[in-house]
């Protein structure tokens, strides 16, 4: 293991060989760090925290760390991060709360730009990145492949769908639909990420339907429950799987869709 002389790494720890530890890091107590992952300098890592394979940490980011919500009376909760994360300069990502399930979780592949914030209990899919100071609060929901524009804020208990686009200095207090586009402070919908769907090799007739249905729910004045059975009558003899994304986001709501 190459470890620089001036970082401090606690004897519970349990780091694989081939993870690179650079100048004045701090690896705190109950830390696992996976193979290929490198912590570049002045990264403190808290625990109890679970570091996958091949993620970078620039410096200063915190991550682990207590949370400031009141609750918080220092119980050992956990985070946990997948594989080839890229946390940029100033990262913060705090650990879980025993009112919730005492975990935060990140996916892998995710790119999170100099200090955005993920909070408490938090859970962060995959492929998603989160420009300069975005910002998530607790108990918030992000899916996959999502893009969370520079400056914007995510109230509690929010989802966020897959494949959906967040423009910066948005306001979020509502869920947002998977493939949904929002902007603007407060948010407001401003169509389909199209730009998105493509890119992640989305088929056209996939598309199509999701256009549809978004129709349904945004352009048709339907109250929320008629625009979810019409769009899974589109879907009754086809069961596309990308419409059943956009379906399934509607009825996991518990806050209400932005409309």
């Amino acid at each position: 293991m190459k470890v620089d002389p001036t970082s401090i790494i606690h004897p519970s720890s349990k780091i694989d060989d081939s993870v690179e530890i650079g100048p004045f890091c701090i690896i705190g107590e109950d830390v696992e760090i996976k193979k290929g992952t490198k912590l570049l300098s002045h990264v403190v890592l808290k625990g109890p925290t679970t570091v996958g394979e091949d993620n970078i940490f620039y410096q200063f980011s915190t991550i682990g760390e207590d949370t400031p919500d009141k609750k918080f009376k220092g119980e050992k909760t956990r985070l946990e991060i997948g594989h080839r994360n890229i946390f940029r300069e100033g990262v913060t990502v705090h650990r879980g709360t025993i009112q919730d399930k005492g975990l935060t979780v990140i996916g892998s592949d995710n790119l999170l730009m100099a200090y955005s914030h993920i909070a408490h209990d938090c859970v962060v899919g995959s492929n998603n990145v989160f420009a300069n100071n975005a910002g998530i609060a607790g108990h918030v929901r992000v899916g996959s492949n999502i893009t969370i524009g520079a400056l914007t804020t995510i109230h509690q208990f929010c989802n966020i769908g897959d494949y959906s686009f967040i423009g910066m200095n948005t306001s979020i207090n509502m869920d947002i639909p998977a493939y949904v586009k929002v902007a603007a402070d407060p948010a407001r919908v401003i169509g389909l990420n199209s730009v998105g769907m493509g890119r992640n090799e989305i088929s056209s007739d996939s598309i199509s339907l999701i256009k549809k249905a978004y129709k349904l729910v945004y352009r048709k004045g339907l109250k929320i429950g008629e625009a979810i059975k019409k769009s899974k009558a589109l879907n009754e003899d086809i069961n596309d799987a990308y419409l059943n994304i956009f379906i399934d986001s509607l009825e996991a709501s518990e806050r209400g869709i932005l409309r």
